[in-house]
């Protein structure tokens, strides 16, 4: 029987947002992460910034679409590619807190990842949970939010572990 409800559960094979979908195509094209990056304005002189982003040319923007409509939170920016291929980029973007503890983790507890990014999820969701604690408003939480970010996606050194203020400021406590 045909239906002329594009949205009904009758079509929900030519409509490609179901949440498997949604956590493959995270699998595929998705990135949690975490930066530290310096900001006199913080007291500590660094800022955590999170984020989680699917990224697509901007040729395929209406998967993103479907995605930002699912979640109900984010946004899409298009922009110039930093490489030299031609196009833009159109980039599905969650970056408030609130969004992601209360959309995003919750979406991928109950759809898990296959791929070895869900380690990286879980890299994230500890380091959400640092955050969402204040725990990033002292030096031992800093710390130990820019270990958790080491783990993840290409596993690059701390710009903040390595950095003099880090390394000059004792930490209150051995271990965490």
């Amino acid at each position: 029987m045909d239906s002329d409800n594009l949205i009904g559960a009758g079509n929900q094979q030519e409509r490609p947002c179901t949440a498997e979908w949604i956590a493959g195509f995270t699998d595929g094209e998705g990135c949690f992460s975490i930066s530290i990056v310096r900001n006199a304005g913080c007291r500590l002189g660094w800022q955590v910034q999170h984020e989680f982003a699917i990224t697509q040319s901007e040729s395929s923007i209406e998967a993103l679409q479907l995605v930002r409509e699912h979640f109900g939170c984010g946004r899409i920016i298009v922009q110039d590619r930093r490489d030299i291929r031609h196009g833009r980029l159109a980039r599905f973007s969650v970056k408030a807190r609130e969004d992601l503890m209360r959309v995003i983790l919750p979406f991928f507890g109950a759809h898990p990842l296959v791929t070895a990014k869900q380690r990286d999820l879980e890299l994230f969701s500890e380091a959400m949970e640092l955050i969402v604690a204040g725990e990033h408003l002292e030096v031992n939480g800093l710390r130990e939010i820019a270990r958790l970010t080491e783990r993840m996606n290409r596993k690059q050194p701390s710009r903040y572990l390595e950095s003099s203020e880090a390394i000059r400021r004792p930490s209150r406590s051995a271990s965490r």
